[in-house]
């Protein structure tokens, strides 16, 4: 990533307003790049082992979080293994997995039970 497009997303983040980013040719290129390195199949679907379309790709490190990692598919955690930073993901999983706090900003309220799936 050049440090002109670094200083651009930072701005986007600080505006809180990513959008422009996800619009950008670099992560165009570079999500297509994802889906077919995966098949176009979700990965956390997969890992469950069910066989679903991937349509979307998941940053694991959350690009307002980790700006310098928004355009790298791998990164290396805190005990200097290679992992994925970009994956996958059916839009299911990106809703549900993903970012289950948007499910609870649009529930607008406490779940009816206490009822885990973990």
């Amino acid at each position: 990533m050049t440090d002109k497009f670094y200083k651009w997303l930072c701005a986007l983040i600080a505006s809180g307003d990513v959008h422009p980013f996800y619009c950008s040719s670099q992560w165009v290129r570079l999500s297509h790049k994802v889906l077919d390195m995966d098949k176009h199949e979700c990965q956390l679907c997969k890992e469950r082992g069910r066989y679903r379309r991937a349509e979307l790709v998941h940053h694991v490190n959350h690009v307002r979080r980790a700006p310098k990692l928004a355009l790298d598919i791998w990164y290396t955690d805190a005990d200097g293994n290679r992992q994925r930073n970009l994956i996958s993901v059916c839009k299911d999983c990106h809703e549900t997995v993903c970012h289950p706090e948007r499910l609870r900003k649009c529930s607008g309220g406490v779940p009816l039970t206490r009822e885990r799936w973990d």
